[in-house]
């Protein structure tokens, strides 16, 4: 039996872009241990071994049946994390996907299905939702100080659909477009912060480059039980960007260079083929070289703004802006001790205490619902409703 004091083996599946965002966090938690990863490349896998001297594997299941593994984190493409996960429950093992938990309903039921069934538990993330001002905005209206949430509106305006992409990134069908990539942070944020239960969705999106055949943009309005409503929007042209009006901090929490405008467009104008923009996408994974620069405040996706009966609540990198009847102040996050620490957090509660955050599978199954609904308004015009929805006091394994 693991001392509960000893630090949480972490076995990974996927040594891409996903976990090289993780790493500081991971580098940075004693509590936490790199044990073990699988990745098809070898240079990645040997940049693991020198790093963690962990076991390597290319493999899945031998990850998954090593001693050394109390939870795996699966950071591969969307379509793979059905496969994954379930082969982790199997295994016995605590599983946390990244997001978003799968790309259909069908593969979303059988993974939570699974975890619930192996008696383990399943995290979805990292997302936006863990930011540490989404945690405050989450407390303050929690404390009721505030009355209820009317009203929340959140837009995001970024390079997404021009940063490098492997071909199934820009095919819907395979996960691919700013839906399951960017909007599931969307939608993860303004479910925690509107109390989980959508009822109805009406949407549209925007295919407008040829170049790149899927989702770009969307609008969605979303009804919530109790009458809360939410309107999100998010672009990823490259035109306007957003964190122009959060301080030119950017979504991973670095400074911006607002002169850097356009350099995603122009990086893409210099490839000349599907296979090399896949090459030039492998050269963001871990033992590239290729690092995010350095964060200095929280995280953000854009900005936000709760609407609540005594008081409108603005999210910031820094903390949540309050506007009061009278008066306006501000509540600070907290200290931000290491990017992603609330995730770090989470791992640690869920394996040594058994205390799930709220992002457990059941409430990634009805983010990922919300998802598809925005996909499927958009396409009938028509509003969708939810049914496979989880209020914040209702998740489950």
């Amino acid at each position: 039996m693991t001392c509960d004091t000893a630090p949480v083996g972490v076995g990974v599946i996927g040594l891409g872009r996903g976990f090289v965002l993780m790493l500081p966090a991971f580098r940075s938690d004693p509590r936490l241990r790199l044990v073990a990863a699988c990745a098809p490349r070898e240079t990645s896998r040997s940049a693991f071994r020198n790093e963690f001297g962990g076991n390597v594997y290319e493999d899945v299941e031998r990850l998954c049946r090593d001693p050394a593994v109390e939870i795996v984190y699966v950071a591969t493409p969307h379509q793979l994390h059905c496969e994954h996960v379930i082969a982790a429950a199997k295994a016995g093992k605590h599983v946390i996907v990244d997001k978003p938990l799968a790309i259909t309903l069908e593969d979303g039921v059988r993974m939570v299905a699974a975890c619930r069934e192996a008696g383990v538990h399943l995290i979805v993330g990292p997302s936006h939702s863990f930011d540490a001002p989404v945690g405050v905005a989450r407390r303050l209206i929690e404390s009721g100080e505030y009355g209820a949430v009317r009203m929340i509106h959140a837009l995001n305006y970024t390079d997404f659909l021009y940063r490098p992409r492997r071909p199934e990134e820009l095919r819907t069908e395979l996960g691919g477009g700013v839906l399951f990539s960017q909007g599931i942070h969307q939608i993860d944020i303004v479910r925690l912060l509107a109390g989980g239960m959508g009822t109805s969705v009406l949407a549209m999106t925007g295919k407008w480059d040829p170049d790149r055949p899927t989702e770009g943009a969307y609008s969605a309005l979303v009804s919530f039980s109790g009458g809360t409503f939410a309107s999100l929007t998010y672009s990823g042209y490259a035109h306007f960007d957003s964190d122009e009006w959060m301080g030119w901090t950017g979504e991973l929490g670095n400074e911006k260079d607002p002169n850097a405008y356009g350099d995603a467009r122009r990086k893409l104008a210099t490839v000349a083929s599907p296979e090399e923009e896949a090459r030039l996408k492998s050269t963001r994974t871990y033992g590239s070289g290729d690092t995010p620069k350095t964060a200095t405040r929280h995280e953000h996706f854009g900005p936000i703004i709760v609407s609540c009966d005594k008081a409108d609540l603005r999210l910031s990198p820094k903390g949540v802006h309050v506007y009061g009847d009278t008066q306006r102040g501000f509540v600070a996050a907290p200290d931000m001790k290491f990017p992603r620490a609330a995730v770090t957090d989470a791992i640690v509660a869920t394996v040594r205490g058994d205390v799930s955050p709220p992002q457990t599978g059941a409430w990634g199954l009805a983010s990922i619902e919300l998802c598809l609904a925005i996909l499927s308004a958009a396409k009938s015009g028509q509003p969708v409703a939810l049914k496979h929805q989880t209020g914040l006091k209702e998740t489950t394994r």
